[in-house]
């Protein structure tokens, strides 16, 4: 096993392809006000951001690697606190916003549980 988390290269663009990326984006940014849809960072490469289609697998190592790249995306993007506001009201299931996953949405809007609770605090 590899230590190597790089991006996988891409496959050509075909305009299948191309409708399907175009339809990913959509997908991205929907919700959002399309002027900011129009300025997000993610605009450029959609697929980076949601992951492959739904008929392809996804290995965790090639997932981790996207979403490592996905985030320093986000780090720049000039419309990344607008898209956090979105992300945290949509709540998505899938992809990178604003930097973040949905387990990380969920880890930021979760209320404090009892398994969260340390020790010293029960005592």
């Amino acid at each position: 096993m590899t230590d190597d988390l790089s991006v996988p290269a891409r496959r050509a663009r075909t305009p299948a392809r191309e409708r399907a990326l175009l339809s990913l984006l959509a997908a991205l940014t929907e919700g959002l006000p399309r002027h900011l849809a129009d300025e997000a960072a993610c605009r450029f490469d959609p697929e980076l951001h949601t992951g492959p289609d739904a008929f392809t697998e996804e290995p965790a190592e090639e997932r981790a690697a996207r979403e490592q790249v996905a985030r320093e995306v986000c780090a720049d993007c000039p419309v990344r606190v607008s898209c956090l506001f979105y992300a945290l009201d949509a709540r998505p299931a899938e992809g990178v916003l604003a930097g973040l996953t949905p387990a990380d949405i969920a880890a930021l809007t979760a209320p404090e549980s009892a398994a969260s609770t340390s020790p010293l605090e029960v005592a």
